[in-house]
Formats: C-alpha cells, structure tokens, sequence
C-alpha cells in the first residue's frame, strides 16, 4: 500500500483514503461521484453540523445510549468541527447526494476518527453507531441548516443592518434643514427636505431588520429527531427534546423541536421564506444604493446634489474620474442575492418530494451566500460612502427655486387650470415659477411668497 493511501471499509466494500485524511470510505466515494464545482459546503453548516453532532452526543448520553467515555469523545471532536479547526477534512463538493447524506457522512467519519484519537477506551467509536446514533442525515442537515442561517442572520446581518440604519439615520438628522426638489416619474416633484429622503431610506433597512425578526421562528424550528421520514425510527422519544435543548444552550438562542417532522423534513418552506426576505431587503439596499449614485451623478453635467467620498480612480483613461463604485458593489451583491432566492424558489419546488426534500445543500449555500455578502455590504457601504456624504446645498437650493413643480402650493388658492398654466409659462419661457407669478400678479406679492416658501410644502397642510 502507498504511504499516501490506506484503506477504508464501507457497507460497499474497499476504498482508498489518503493517509492523512480523518474522512473514511463513504467521504472517498463522495468526493470521487461529486467531482462538479471544486466548492463544498459553506463552513458555517460545516460548524453548524459539529454543534448538532455534540448535542446529539450528549442528549445519547443523557438517556444512557452511549457511556460518558464515548460522549466526551464525541463531544470533544464535535467542538473542533464547531470551531472550524477540522474544516480542511470536509471535501465533500455541495453539488452532491440532495439530503446532504454526503456531508452528513463526512461529519461521521471524521468525528468517529478523530473521538478515536481523543478516546482511550477498549470501544471503537464507529461514525454510524455512535457518532449518528438516533439521527438520520434526512433530520440533521435541515437542523445544522436552520442552526447556520439563524447564526448568520442574528450574528452578521442584523448587527450590519443596525449600522447602516444608523449611519442614514445620522444623516437624516444633518440634512433635515436643507431644501431640495422631489422626484416622482424622474421628472421635477413638490419639494422636501433632504433629511426626510433619507429617513425613508432609514425607514427601509429599519423594516429589513424587522423582516427578518419575524423570520426568525421559522428557523428557530428544527427538525432534529424525524430521523428517515419524519416518524422517528431508531430514536428514543425524548432524544430530539434533548438534544434541541442543548443546541439552545450552546447558542443561548429560543431553538424548538419541530411542531410537525412530516412538515419539517418534507418541505422547505421556512428556508424559502428567509430566502424571500433577503430578496426584499436586497431589493432596499439596491434602491437607496441606485438613488445615492444618482443623486451624487456628475460632478457637473448631472444632478450633483450630493458629494459621496471618492475612495479610489474611476478611470484607467480619464483623469480625474471618480466613479460611485461603493454604490455599484451594493448592487451587484443585490442582484447575486435575487440571483439566489431564484435558486432557493426552485430548491423548495423542485426538491420537496414526498417525505424529503432533496436540493438542501444549493439552498444552504444559496442562503449563506446571500447573508454573507448582505452583511459585508451593508457595513461597508455605511462606512465607505454614507457616513462621508455631503449634501451640495447651493446645488440642492439652485433646483428647488427652479422646480415648476411648486405651483402646486398654488392650486388650492387660485385653482389647478390657472396653476398649469402658470408652470407652462415658466417652462417656455425659462423663468421660476415665483417671477412668473409675480408678473402675472396672481396673488399680492407677501401672499405669493408665503404660499411659495419651499420649507412650508415640505409639510402637510393647504
């Protein structure tokens, strides 16, 4: 035999391992039928994955399933999947077996070693036996999913979101005085303040983090305990209970068994409901991103209203050209993130057949994907490009007083006919609507620039 291989056994016979590998026979023929992206599973289910197979050892033990030599063992290995230090052992590509059985089995395997490296005891500790004793690969790679995605959303995208909320939230407050003309159609709209512009674009990442608090039940339910189809065979019935406790303590998060395990292994539909919440808070990010870079377009042929940080050259052949390209890096994130709650869509269409659903690892990474890059966006559009905004006031005044669209303050008092035609004029003749008024003498001149004050049509009132 090479000293680079040794050989493993599997209910299908031989296989060579490589030597230094802590995966065995069933990993091997994972990774020889799977050879498609090169990419494996994200390491945030990996870690999720040893949190599961720690809690699963302890909850055995508990109801005296394996002795406490074996569990300490079990446990012990689990962690240092949990904690990343084994993840060059998990080879498994995520274009593989749909359950994640693949995956599951590389968790197995390379805990059973490694527990049996830790392990001084005359008892071998075998992958299936013990290491997934009242588990089935169909109940713990939905539950190591739900556990990855909640730690993901709480632990990266919430805390990122309240950042950005924050930074436009602080920019609402520096902007509230200053006028500026509003836009509906593209086209010259009443006026506001740009403070009240920006505290809808607060307004939509607030509600992105409540999107995704209410999610959060959704997730917080796990299937741990269904075994093979939902009823539990080869599970004693106080193992799931168990053993989500324990998850919980890990996590210090509300986790629950499943209120259905037919429902909870059958279908996705929480994962897609996540997915679809992440798509809508895309769709937030890609509208204040795409209204920033307008707004800032220029620096003297475009609107100009803002100023946004120039973080590096625009251009391999202008000089001088300094490009929103923080604002760009939002929305391409955005679309990747559309781009996967199609896939998690058809995920939970396509795979959900009778009692399993079987595209869980492209939802996983899918899902992961997408609260990765949201999160690292978020922060990074708030520190690159929102908290150095500045707002070009004399720009921002210049098109207020310019905008036509005032006379709407007008139609109440001299009606909407005569108001139209006023705003006509002043568009063929290329004069305001206030010098236009005055000449037209359609209300005396104190009236007329009461009923015209730009900070009074930025609130309510006749």
């Amino acid at each position: 035999m090479s000293d680079k291989f040794r050989v493993e056994k599997d209910s299908m016979g031989e296989m060579k391992v490589p030597t230094s590998a802590l995966y065995g026979a069933q990993t091997q023929r994972a990774v020889e039928n799977f050879q498609i992206s090169g990419v494996g599973i994200p390491k945030e289910l990996v870690s999720a994955i040893g949190l599961v197979k720690g809690s699963a050892a302890k909850a055995n033990n508990a109801l005296g399933l394996i002795d406490n030599e074996v569990c300490e063992a079990i446990f012990l290995a689990s962690e240092e999947v949990r904690k990343g230090m084994l993840n060059e052992h998990f080879v498994v590509d995520v274009y593989q077996t749909g359950s994640g059985t693949s995956s599951n089995m590389n968790a197995n395997e390379v805990i059973s070693h490694r527990a049996g490296e830790i392990y001084k005891g005359d008892v071998k500790i075998h992958p299936n036996d013990h290491v997934n004793m009242s588990q089935s690969s169909n109940d713990v790679f939905p539950t190591a999913i739900h556990v990855a995605v909640t730690l993901g959303l709480i632990e990266k995208l919430i805390p990122s979101l309240e950042y950005l909320r924050k930074a436009l939230a602080d920019k609402s407050e520096e902007f509230k005085d200053i006028i500026k003309t509003g836009r509906t159609h593209l086209q010259d709209a009443t006026p506001m303040t740009l403070g009240q512009e920006f505290s809808g674009y607060e307004r939509q990442v607030e509600q992105a983090i409540w999107r995704i608090q209410r999610s959060l039940t959704s997730v917080f339910e796990l299937p741990l305990g269904g075994t093979a189809v939902g009823t539990g065979l080869n599970t004693h019935p106080d193992f799931p209970g168990l053993a989500v406790a324990e998850i919980s303590k890990a996590t210090n998060l509300p986790f629950f068994e499943a209120i259905n395990h037919f429902e909870a292994q059958a279908a996705k539909d929480g994962l897609v409901e996540v997915s679809g919440q992440l798509k809508v808070i895309a769709t937030s990010l890609a509208k204040i991103a795409n209204d920033i870079r307008w707004l800032a377009c220029g620096p003297r042929c475009g609107l100009g209203e803002l100023n946004i940080p120039s973080v590096q050259p625009g251009s391999s052949i202008m000089p001088g050209k300094v490009n929103p390209v923080i604002a760009e890096s939002v929305l391409m994130v955005c679309a990747r993130v559309i781009g996967n709650d199609s896939v998690c869509t058809l995920s939970g269409i396509l795979g959900s057949n009778f009692e399993l659903n079987v595209m869980m690892p492209v939802m996983a990474q899918a899902i992961l994907e997408s609260i990765e890059l949201l999160s690292k966006v978020s922060k990074n559009f708030a520190v690159k490009c929102v908290e150095g905004i500045e707002a070009n006031v004399d720009r921002l005044a210049h098109l207020a007083e310019a905008s036509i669209a005032t006379c709407t303050a007008l139609a109440p008092i001299i009606g909407y006919d005569k108001s139209a035609a006023l705003a006509k004029k002043a568009f063929q003749t290329g004069k305001s609507l206030r010098e236009v008024a005055k000449e037209e003498k359609v209300l005396p001149d104190e009236e007329l620039d009461r009923v015209l004050d730009l900070f009074s049509m930025t609130k309510p009132g006749l």
